[in-house]
């Protein structure tokens, strides 16, 4: 569950530095209609260093999404996906996206919808 202000230890001058960062490689590849692993996002943050797995990056993602919701553009996290098996968001994703309203009685619909919609939005079709 997302917790305002809550920056796991990190600065917060760092903490937002990493999600522009974050936002900014998410919304480059929504405008090419593609998806990035989390290995590959957390990469690409330089501000703060998190894992694939690290339960900080979750809290990070969640916050990012609800944001962008919160401003019409829709959930932009829902580009970044497991680099193996599914291929689609965490269990994580799927909370949020309930908590925001999202229908989420059918996964794979809930998570294909909300690509469409952000790739809609930042790709300009």
């Amino acid at each position: 569950m997302l917790r305002g202000d809550f920056r796991h230890g990190f600065a917060e001058a760092s903490w937002l530095k990493a999600k522009e960062e974050a936002r900014d490689v998410m919304i480059a590849v929504a405008k090419r209609r593609g998806m990035l692993t989390y290995s590959d996002l957390v990469r690409d943050i330089r501000s703060i260093s998190f894992q694939p797995h690290d339960p900080r990056l979750f809290h990070f993602l969640g916050e990012i999404s609800s944001e962008e919701d919160h401003v019409g553009r829709g959930m932009l996290t829902v580009v970044v996906v497991h680099k193996h098996g599914d291929m689609e968001p965490g269990k994580g994703f799927y909370e949020l996206a309930s908590s925001l309203g999202r229908e989420t009685s059918d996964l794979q619909k809930c998570w294909i919808e909300e690509l469409h919609h952000v790739h809609a939005v930042w790709s300009g079709r």
